[in-house]
Protein backbone atom coordinates (compact mmCIF):
# COMPACT_ATOMS: atom_id res chain seq x y z
CA UNK A 1 0.00 0.00 0.00
CA UNK A 2 1.44 3.32 -1.00
CA UNK A 3 1.01 6.81 0.31
CA UNK A 4 2.06 8.44 -2.96
CA UNK A 5 1.91 5.74 -5.63
CA UNK A 6 0.30 2.33 -5.99
CA UNK A 7 3.25 -0.06 -6.12
CA UNK A 8 1.15 -2.93 -7.51
CA UNK A 9 -0.08 -0.83 -10.40
CA UNK A 10 1.58 -0.12 -13.73
CA UNK A 11 0.55 3.51 -13.36
CA UNK A 12 2.13 6.15 -11.19
CA UNK A 13 -0.37 8.60 -9.70
CA UNK A 14 0.52 12.26 -9.66
CA UNK A 15 -0.92 14.13 -6.66
CA UNK A 16 -4.29 15.71 -7.46
CA UNK A 17 -5.04 17.97 -4.49
CA UNK A 18 -8.30 19.90 -4.24
CA UNK A 19 -7.61 23.58 -3.60
CA UNK A 20 -8.07 24.78 -0.03
CA UNK A 21 -8.72 28.27 -1.35
CA UNK A 22 -12.30 27.39 -2.39
CA UNK A 23 -13.40 27.71 1.23
CA UNK A 24 -12.92 30.74 3.45
CA UNK A 25 -12.37 29.77 7.10
CA UNK A 26 -12.67 32.67 9.53
CA UNK A 27 -10.07 32.89 12.34
CA UNK A 28 -12.90 32.65 14.89
CA UNK A 29 -16.60 31.73 15.08
CA UNK A 30 -19.31 32.51 17.60
CA UNK A 31 -22.35 30.55 18.67
CA UNK A 32 -25.36 30.88 16.34
CA UNK A 33 -28.34 31.97 18.45
CA UNK A 34 -31.53 33.66 17.25
CA UNK A 35 -30.12 34.30 13.78
CA UNK A 36 -26.90 35.96 14.97
CA UNK A 37 -23.35 34.86 15.72
CA UNK A 38 -22.56 35.69 19.32
CA UNK A 39 -19.84 35.07 21.92
CA UNK A 40 -20.33 32.56 24.73
CA UNK A 41 -21.72 34.11 27.92
CA UNK A 42 -18.58 33.19 29.87
CA UNK A 43 -16.26 34.04 26.94
CA UNK A 44 -14.86 30.50 26.67
CA UNK A 45 -13.38 29.33 23.37
CA UNK A 46 -11.73 26.18 22.01
CA UNK A 47 -9.71 25.37 18.90
CA UNK A 48 -10.61 23.00 16.08
CA UNK A 49 -7.69 21.30 14.29
CA UNK A 50 -7.23 19.49 11.01
CA UNK A 51 -6.67 15.77 11.79
CA UNK A 52 -4.41 15.27 8.77
CA UNK A 53 -1.92 18.04 9.69
CA UNK A 54 -2.75 18.98 13.31
CA UNK A 55 -2.89 22.65 12.28
CA UNK A 56 -5.39 24.90 14.05
CA UNK A 57 -8.20 25.79 11.62
CA UNK A 58 -10.18 28.22 13.76
CA UNK A 59 -11.13 29.29 17.28
CA UNK A 60 -14.71 28.48 18.28
CA UNK A 61 -16.96 29.89 21.00
CA UNK A 62 -17.75 27.21 23.61
CA UNK A 63 -21.38 27.04 24.71
CA UNK A 64 -22.19 26.87 28.40
CA UNK A 65 -25.43 26.43 30.33
CA UNK A 66 -26.42 30.09 29.97
CA UNK A 67 -25.96 29.88 26.18
CA UNK A 68 -28.05 26.71 26.01
CA UNK A 69 -30.82 28.49 27.90
CA UNK A 70 -30.62 31.50 25.57
CA UNK A 71 -30.77 29.27 22.46
CA UNK A 72 -33.71 27.21 23.77
CA UNK A 73 -35.61 30.42 24.57
CA UNK A 74 -34.92 31.70 21.03
CA UNK A 75 -36.15 28.41 19.56
CA UNK A 76 -39.26 28.45 21.78
CA UNK A 77 -40.11 32.00 20.67
CA UNK A 78 -39.58 31.14 16.99
CA UNK A 79 -41.70 27.98 17.33
CA UNK A 80 -44.99 29.91 17.53
CA UNK A 81 -44.69 31.44 14.08
CA UNK A 82 -42.74 28.61 12.43
CA UNK A 83 -45.21 25.88 13.47
CA UNK A 84 -48.14 28.08 12.36
CA UNK A 85 -46.81 28.37 8.79
CA UNK A 86 -48.53 26.19 6.19
CA UNK A 87 -46.41 23.14 5.29
CA UNK A 88 -46.01 24.46 1.76
CA UNK A 89 -44.33 27.60 3.15
CA UNK A 90 -41.93 25.64 5.38
CA UNK A 91 -41.13 23.50 2.34
CA UNK A 92 -39.96 26.58 0.43
CA UNK A 93 -37.27 27.24 3.05
CA UNK A 94 -36.15 23.60 2.99
CA UNK A 95 -35.97 23.57 -0.82
CA UNK A 96 -33.97 26.81 -0.68
CA UNK A 97 -31.53 25.34 1.86
CA UNK A 98 -31.14 22.21 -0.29
CA UNK A 99 -30.35 24.26 -3.39
CA UNK A 100 -27.82 26.46 -1.53
CA UNK A 101 -26.12 23.30 -0.24
CA UNK A 102 -25.85 22.08 -3.83
CA UNK A 103 -24.51 25.42 -5.02
CA UNK A 104 -21.93 25.55 -2.21
CA UNK A 105 -21.17 21.82 -2.13
CA UNK A 106 -17.56 22.24 -3.24
CA UNK A 107 -16.84 24.66 -0.39
CA UNK A 108 -18.59 22.37 2.08
CA UNK A 109 -16.78 19.24 0.86
CA UNK A 110 -13.37 20.87 1.31
CA UNK A 111 -14.36 22.26 4.71
CA UNK A 112 -15.62 18.86 5.91
CA UNK A 113 -12.45 17.12 4.73
CA UNK A 114 -10.24 19.70 6.46
CA UNK A 115 -12.12 19.50 9.77
CA UNK A 116 -12.93 15.77 9.81
CA UNK A 117 -10.01 14.12 7.96
CA UNK A 118 -12.03 11.96 5.55
CA UNK A 119 -11.03 11.84 1.85
CA UNK A 120 -12.38 14.58 -0.41
CA UNK A 121 -13.85 12.01 -2.80
CA UNK A 122 -16.11 10.81 0.05
CA UNK A 123 -17.28 14.27 1.12
CA UNK A 124 -17.73 15.26 -2.53
CA UNK A 125 -19.45 12.09 -3.83
CA UNK A 126 -21.24 10.70 -0.74
CA UNK A 127 -21.73 13.19 2.09
CA UNK A 128 -22.74 16.33 0.20
CA UNK A 129 -25.16 14.77 -2.33
CA UNK A 130 -26.88 12.96 0.58
CA UNK A 131 -27.08 16.15 2.66
CA UNK A 132 -28.88 17.99 -0.15
CA UNK A 133 -31.07 14.93 -0.85
CA UNK A 134 -32.30 14.84 2.77
CA UNK A 135 -33.40 18.47 2.65
CA UNK A 136 -35.12 17.95 -0.72
CA UNK A 137 -36.83 14.80 0.55
CA UNK A 138 -38.20 16.30 3.75
CA UNK A 139 -39.18 19.50 1.93
CA UNK A 140 -41.48 17.25 -0.07
CA UNK A 141 -43.09 15.91 3.12
CA UNK A 142 -43.75 19.30 4.75
CA UNK A 143 -47.22 19.81 3.20
CA UNK A 144 -48.21 16.10 3.21
CA UNK A 145 -48.01 15.23 6.91
CA UNK A 146 -51.72 14.36 6.96
CA UNK A 147 -50.88 11.52 4.57
CA UNK A 148 -47.84 10.16 6.41
CA UNK A 149 -49.85 7.49 8.22
CA UNK A 150 -49.90 9.19 11.63
CA UNK A 151 -53.56 10.27 11.53
CA UNK A 152 -55.11 13.58 10.54
CA UNK A 153 -53.37 16.83 11.43
CA UNK A 154 -50.33 15.56 13.39
CA UNK A 155 -48.72 18.35 15.41
CA UNK A 156 -45.05 19.33 15.95
CA UNK A 157 -43.55 18.75 19.39
CA UNK A 158 -41.82 22.10 19.96
CA UNK A 159 -38.09 22.58 20.52
CA UNK A 160 -35.77 19.78 19.40
CA UNK A 161 -32.42 19.45 21.18
CA UNK A 162 -30.06 17.61 18.83
CA UNK A 163 -26.55 16.30 19.55
CA UNK A 164 -24.49 14.94 16.64
CA UNK A 165 -21.14 13.13 16.27
CA UNK A 166 -17.94 13.91 14.38
CA UNK A 167 -17.91 11.10 11.82
CA UNK A 168 -20.49 12.60 9.40
CA UNK A 169 -20.81 16.17 10.73
CA UNK A 170 -22.93 17.70 7.98
CA UNK A 171 -24.88 14.56 7.08
CA UNK A 172 -25.89 13.97 10.72
CA UNK A 173 -26.98 17.61 10.86
CA UNK A 174 -29.18 17.03 7.80
CA UNK A 175 -30.64 13.82 9.26
CA UNK A 176 -31.65 15.80 12.36
CA UNK A 177 -32.59 19.26 11.11
CA UNK A 178 -34.47 18.45 7.87
CA UNK A 179 -37.30 16.34 9.42
CA UNK A 180 -37.51 18.66 12.46
CA UNK A 181 -38.11 21.74 10.29
CA UNK A 182 -40.42 19.96 7.85
CA UNK A 183 -42.71 18.95 10.72
CA UNK A 184 -42.79 22.46 12.21
CA UNK A 185 -40.33 22.13 15.10
CA UNK A 186 -37.48 24.49 15.90
CA UNK A 187 -33.95 23.30 16.63
CA UNK A 188 -30.99 23.75 18.96
CA UNK A 189 -28.14 21.62 17.62
CA UNK A 190 -24.79 20.83 19.25
CA UNK A 191 -22.13 19.67 16.78
CA UNK A 192 -19.17 17.58 17.96
CA UNK A 193 -16.30 19.60 19.44
CA UNK A 194 -13.77 18.21 16.91
CA UNK A 195 -15.93 19.07 13.86
CA UNK A 196 -17.94 22.28 14.41
CA UNK A 197 -17.09 24.08 11.16
CA UNK A 198 -19.63 22.65 8.70
CA UNK A 199 -22.47 23.22 11.21
CA UNK A 200 -21.41 26.87 11.60
CA UNK A 201 -21.19 27.13 7.81
CA UNK A 202 -24.74 25.72 7.72
CA UNK A 203 -25.84 28.51 10.08
CA UNK A 204 -24.72 30.94 7.40
CA UNK A 205 -26.73 28.97 4.81
CA UNK A 206 -29.82 29.37 7.03
CA UNK A 207 -29.30 33.13 6.94
CA UNK A 208 -28.73 33.05 3.18
CA UNK A 209 -32.00 31.13 2.78
CA UNK A 210 -33.84 33.76 4.84
CA UNK A 211 -34.86 31.23 7.51
CA UNK A 212 -36.68 33.09 10.33
CA UNK A 213 -34.49 33.89 13.32
CA UNK A 214 -34.40 31.31 16.09
CA UNK A 215 -35.69 28.41 13.98
CA UNK A 216 -32.17 26.89 13.88
CA UNK A 217 -29.57 27.53 16.58
CA UNK A 218 -26.05 26.03 16.55
CA UNK A 219 -24.10 25.63 19.79
CA UNK A 220 -20.55 24.23 19.47
CA UNK A 221 -19.16 22.87 22.72
CA UNK A 222 -18.15 19.81 24.70
CA UNK A 223 -20.16 17.08 26.39
CA UNK A 224 -21.34 19.40 29.17
CA UNK A 225 -23.07 21.61 26.55
CA UNK A 226 -24.85 18.55 25.16
CA UNK A 227 -25.86 17.41 28.65
CA UNK A 228 -27.26 20.87 29.46
CA UNK A 229 -29.26 20.82 26.22
CA UNK A 230 -30.69 17.34 26.89
CA UNK A 231 -31.58 18.31 30.47
CA UNK A 232 -33.20 21.67 29.61
CA UNK A 233 -36.83 21.60 30.81
CA UNK A 234 -38.10 23.45 27.73
CA UNK A 235 -36.72 20.94 25.21
CA UNK A 236 -39.50 18.65 23.94
CA UNK A 237 -37.53 16.25 21.76
CA UNK A 238 -34.02 14.85 22.10
CA UNK A 239 -32.16 13.35 19.14
CA UNK A 240 -28.72 11.88 19.69
CA UNK A 241 -26.23 10.06 17.50
CA UNK A 242 -23.05 8.83 19.18
CA UNK A 243 -21.67 6.26 21.58
CA UNK A 244 -23.81 3.73 23.44
CA UNK A 245 -22.39 4.89 26.79
CA UNK A 246 -23.56 8.48 26.24
CA UNK A 247 -26.87 7.20 24.83
CA UNK A 248 -27.52 5.28 28.05
CA UNK A 249 -26.72 8.39 30.10
CA UNK A 250 -29.22 10.41 28.02
CA UNK A 251 -31.91 7.72 28.45
CA UNK A 252 -31.42 7.90 32.23
CA UNK A 253 -31.47 11.70 32.14
CA UNK A 254 -34.81 11.98 30.29
CA UNK A 255 -36.50 9.13 32.17
CA UNK A 256 -39.62 10.40 33.90
CA UNK A 257 -39.96 13.46 31.62
CA UNK A 258 -42.33 13.90 28.69
CA UNK A 259 -39.44 14.31 26.22
CA UNK A 260 -39.55 12.22 23.09
CA UNK A 261 -36.18 10.58 22.37
CA UNK A 262 -34.37 8.91 19.48
CA UNK A 263 -30.95 7.34 20.04
CA UNK A 264 -28.73 6.15 17.20
CA UNK A 265 -25.78 4.48 18.90
CA UNK A 266 -22.91 2.07 18.23
CA UNK A 267 -22.69 -1.00 16.06
CA UNK A 268 -20.64 -4.07 15.23
CA UNK A 269 -22.08 -4.97 11.84
CA UNK A 270 -21.68 -8.47 10.42
CA UNK A 271 -20.82 -8.76 6.72
CA UNK A 272 -21.73 -12.34 5.73
CA UNK A 273 -20.15 -13.86 2.61
CA UNK A 274 -21.53 -17.19 1.36
CA UNK A 275 -19.63 -19.60 -0.89
CA UNK A 276 -21.67 -18.68 -3.97
CA UNK A 277 -20.99 -14.93 -3.62
CA UNK A 278 -19.25 -13.09 -6.47
CA UNK A 279 -15.80 -12.79 -4.85
CA UNK A 280 -14.57 -9.60 -6.55
CA UNK A 281 -17.85 -7.81 -5.89
CA UNK A 282 -17.85 -9.01 -2.28
CA UNK A 283 -14.28 -7.78 -1.76
CA UNK A 284 -15.29 -4.30 -2.94
CA UNK A 285 -18.26 -4.42 -0.57
CA UNK A 286 -16.05 -5.52 2.33
CA UNK A 287 -13.64 -2.63 1.63
CA UNK A 288 -16.53 -0.15 1.45
CA UNK A 289 -18.06 -1.70 4.56
CA UNK A 290 -15.08 -1.20 6.83
CA UNK A 291 -12.67 1.31 5.24
CA UNK A 292 -15.20 3.96 4.17
CA UNK A 293 -14.51 7.01 6.41
CA UNK A 294 -11.58 5.05 7.95
CA UNK A 295 -14.10 2.69 9.56
CA UNK A 296 -15.45 5.53 11.70
CA UNK A 297 -19.01 4.53 10.84
CA UNK A 298 -21.53 3.16 13.37
CA UNK A 299 -22.95 0.76 10.78
CA UNK A 300 -19.51 -0.35 9.48
CA UNK A 301 -19.18 -4.01 8.47
CA UNK A 302 -16.49 -4.56 11.09
CA UNK A 303 -17.08 -8.31 11.49
CA UNK A 304 -16.51 -10.32 8.33
CA UNK A 305 -18.20 -13.75 8.45
CA UNK A 306 -16.86 -15.93 5.61
CA UNK A 307 -18.06 -19.40 4.66
CA UNK A 308 -15.15 -21.72 5.50
CA UNK A 309 -14.78 -23.21 2.02
CA UNK A 310 -13.92 -19.85 0.42
CA UNK A 311 -11.96 -18.25 3.25
CA UNK A 312 -8.49 -18.61 1.67
CA UNK A 313 -9.59 -17.40 -1.77
CA UNK A 314 -11.47 -14.44 -0.33
CA UNK A 315 -8.66 -13.37 2.02
CA UNK A 316 -6.04 -13.56 -0.76
CA UNK A 317 -8.21 -11.35 -2.94
CA UNK A 318 -8.96 -8.97 -0.05
CA UNK A 319 -5.27 -8.57 0.86
CA UNK A 320 -4.42 -7.84 -2.78
CA UNK A 321 -7.13 -5.17 -2.83
CA UNK A 322 -5.97 -3.59 0.43
CA UNK A 323 -2.46 -3.31 -1.00
CA UNK A 324 -3.79 -0.94 -3.68
CA UNK A 325 -5.59 1.44 -1.30
CA UNK A 326 -4.01 4.88 -1.13
CA UNK A 327 -3.57 6.49 2.28
CA UNK A 328 -2.56 10.12 2.68
CA UNK A 329 -3.63 13.72 2.15
CA UNK A 330 -7.44 13.71 2.43
CA UNK A 331 -7.63 16.67 0.02
CA UNK A 332 -5.99 14.56 -2.73
CA UNK A 333 -8.70 13.23 -5.06
CA UNK A 334 -6.81 9.89 -5.35
CA UNK A 335 -6.84 9.21 -1.59
CA UNK A 336 -8.89 6.24 -0.36
CA UNK A 337 -8.02 6.40 3.34
CA UNK A 338 -7.79 9.69 5.20
CA UNK A 339 -6.87 10.66 8.75
CA UNK A 340 -8.41 9.43 12.00
CA UNK A 341 -10.56 12.23 13.45
CA UNK A 342 -8.64 12.92 16.68
CA UNK A 343 -5.70 11.89 18.83
CA UNK A 344 -8.21 10.50 21.34
CA UNK A 345 -9.85 8.25 18.73
CA UNK A 346 -6.47 7.11 17.39
CA UNK A 347 -5.45 6.10 20.93
CA UNK A 348 -8.67 4.09 21.33
CA UNK A 349 -8.12 2.24 18.04
CA UNK A 350 -4.49 1.53 18.92
CA UNK A 351 -5.40 0.15 22.36
CA UNK A 352 -8.08 -2.20 20.99
CA UNK A 353 -5.81 -3.44 18.19
CA UNK A 354 -3.02 -4.18 20.68
CA UNK A 355 -5.58 -6.03 22.80
CA UNK A 356 -6.58 -8.10 19.76
CA UNK A 357 -2.96 -9.15 19.26
CA UNK A 358 -2.49 -9.87 22.97
CA UNK A 359 -5.56 -12.15 22.92
CA UNK A 360 -4.06 -14.19 20.09
CA UNK A 361 -5.68 -12.89 16.91
CA UNK A 362 -3.40 -12.58 13.88
CA UNK A 363 -2.87 -9.02 12.63
CA UNK A 364 -2.08 -8.06 9.05
CA UNK A 365 -1.69 -4.67 7.34
CA UNK A 366 -0.38 -3.86 3.86
CA UNK A 367 3.03 -2.18 3.79
CA UNK A 368 2.12 1.41 4.32
CA UNK A 369 3.96 4.66 4.90
CA UNK A 370 2.09 6.87 7.34
CA UNK A 371 2.47 10.68 7.13
CA UNK A 372 4.69 12.21 9.83
CA UNK A 373 2.08 14.64 11.17
CA UNK A 374 -1.61 14.08 11.85
CA UNK A 375 -3.54 11.07 13.14
CA UNK A 376 -3.17 7.96 10.97
CA UNK A 377 -3.85 4.25 11.20
CA UNK A 378 -3.09 1.69 8.50
CA UNK A 379 -5.94 -0.55 7.26
CA UNK A 380 -5.81 -3.64 9.46
CA UNK A 381 -7.12 -7.19 9.10
CA UNK A 382 -7.42 -9.71 11.95
CA UNK A 383 -7.71 -13.48 11.30
CA UNK A 384 -7.96 -16.37 13.77
CA UNK A 385 -10.62 -14.33 15.56
CA UNK A 386 -13.17 -16.02 17.85
CA UNK A 387 -16.38 -14.60 19.24
CA UNK A 388 -14.66 -14.33 22.63
CA UNK A 389 -12.12 -11.80 21.34
CA UNK A 390 -12.59 -8.18 22.40
CA UNK A 391 -12.08 -7.06 18.77
CA UNK A 392 -15.06 -9.21 17.74
CA UNK A 393 -17.33 -7.72 20.41
CA UNK A 394 -16.34 -4.08 21.02
CA UNK A 395 -16.88 -1.28 18.53
CA UNK A 396 -13.40 -0.14 17.44
CA UNK A 397 -14.58 2.72 15.20
CA UNK A 398 -11.49 2.54 13.00
CA UNK A 399 -10.11 0.81 9.87
CA UNK A 400 -9.94 -2.61 11.56
CA UNK A 401 -11.68 -5.75 10.24
CA UNK A 402 -12.14 -8.97 12.25
CA UNK A 403 -12.55 -12.14 10.18
CA UNK A 404 -14.57 -15.11 11.49
CA UNK A 405 -15.73 -18.22 9.61
CA UNK A 406 -18.92 -20.29 9.47
CA UNK A 407 -20.07 -23.51 7.80
CA UNK A 408 -23.88 -23.28 7.58
CA UNK A 409 -26.37 -20.42 7.20
CA UNK A 410 -27.65 -21.21 10.71
CA UNK A 411 -24.17 -20.75 12.16
CA UNK A 412 -23.76 -17.48 10.21
CA UNK A 413 -27.01 -16.11 11.66
CA UNK A 414 -26.09 -17.24 15.20
CA UNK A 415 -22.67 -15.57 15.00
CA UNK A 416 -24.04 -12.40 13.39
CA UNK A 417 -26.67 -12.04 16.13
CA UNK A 418 -24.18 -12.79 18.91
CA UNK A 419 -23.59 -9.11 19.65
CA UNK A 420 -24.84 -6.47 22.06
CA UNK A 421 -25.46 -4.32 18.97
CA UNK A 422 -27.95 -4.60 16.13
CA UNK A 423 -27.49 -1.75 13.68
CA UNK A 424 -26.41 -3.21 10.34
CA UNK A 425 -25.55 -6.35 8.41
CA UNK A 426 -24.59 -7.37 4.88
CA UNK A 427 -25.36 -10.59 2.97
CA UNK A 428 -23.39 -11.72 -0.09
CA UNK A 429 -24.85 -14.57 -2.18
CA UNK A 430 -26.26 -15.08 -5.65
CA UNK A 431 -29.47 -16.66 -4.27
CA UNK A 432 -32.32 -14.25 -3.63
CA UNK A 433 -34.10 -16.87 -1.52
CA UNK A 434 -31.07 -17.14 0.78
CA UNK A 435 -30.86 -13.36 1.13
CA UNK A 436 -34.49 -13.19 2.26
CA UNK A 437 -34.23 -16.25 4.53
CA UNK A 438 -31.10 -14.99 6.31
CA UNK A 439 -32.22 -11.34 6.46
CA UNK A 440 -35.47 -12.32 8.20
CA UNK A 441 -33.48 -13.93 11.03
CA UNK A 442 -30.90 -11.15 11.56
CA UNK A 443 -31.55 -8.72 14.42
CA UNK A 444 -30.25 -5.64 12.63
CA UNK A 445 -32.02 -2.42 11.69
CA UNK A 446 -30.42 -2.09 8.24
CA UNK A 447 -29.54 -5.09 6.08
CA UNK A 448 -27.77 -4.73 2.74
CA UNK A 449 -27.72 -7.46 0.10
CA UNK A 450 -24.74 -7.66 -2.26
CA UNK A 451 -23.76 -4.10 -1.33
CA UNK A 452 -22.85 -2.16 1.82
CA UNK A 453 -23.10 1.37 3.23
CA UNK A 454 -25.70 2.48 0.68
CA UNK A 455 -27.85 5.28 2.09
CA UNK A 456 -30.99 6.97 0.84
CA UNK A 457 -33.17 9.64 2.46
CA UNK A 458 -36.32 7.63 1.70
CA UNK A 459 -35.09 4.64 3.71
CA UNK A 460 -35.31 4.51 7.52
CA UNK A 461 -32.12 3.95 9.54
CA UNK A 462 -31.74 2.77 13.12
CA UNK A 463 -30.97 -0.20 15.31
CA UNK A 464 -31.98 -2.83 17.80
CA UNK A 465 -30.52 -3.70 21.23
CA UNK A 466 -27.65 -1.40 22.30
CA UNK A 467 -27.63 0.29 18.88
CA UNK A 468 -30.46 2.50 20.10
CA UNK A 469 -34.12 3.06 19.27
CA UNK A 470 -36.22 5.13 16.90
CA UNK A 471 -35.67 5.58 13.17
CA UNK A 472 -34.23 8.40 11.10
CA UNK A 473 -34.87 8.90 7.40
CA UNK A 474 -37.89 7.99 5.31
CA UNK A 475 -41.51 8.39 6.35
CA UNK A 476 -40.58 6.68 9.63
CA UNK A 477 -38.22 9.57 10.44
CA UNK A 478 -41.15 12.00 10.66
CA UNK A 479 -42.76 10.23 13.60
CA UNK A 480 -40.02 11.23 16.08
CA UNK A 481 -40.84 14.91 15.46
CA UNK A 482 -44.64 14.69 15.60
CA UNK A 483 -47.16 14.34 18.38
CA UNK A 484 -48.93 11.22 17.12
Amino acid sequence: MASTSASTSAFEYAPAPESRSVVDIAPSYGLFIDGEFTEAADGKVFKTVSPSTEEVLSEIAQAGEADVDRAVQAARKAFEKWSALPGSERAKYLFRIARIIQERSRELAVLETLDNGKPIKETRDADLPLVAAHFFYYAGWADKLDHAGFGANPQPLGVAGQVIPWNFPLLMLAWKIAPALATGNTVVLKPAETTPLSALFFADICRQAGLPKGVVNILPGYGDSGAALVAHPDVNKVAFTGSTAVGKAIARQVAGTTKKVTLELGGKGANIVFDDAPIDQAVEGIVTGIFFNQGQVCCAGSRLLVQESIQDELLDSLKRRLSTLRLGDPLDKNTDIGAINSAEQLARITTLVEQGEAEGAERWSPSCELPSSGYWFAPTLFTNVTQAHTIARDEIFGPVLSVLTFRTPEEAVAKANNSQYGLSAGIWTEKGSRILAVASKLRAGVIWSNTFNKFDPTSPFGGYKESGYGREGGRHGLEAYLDV
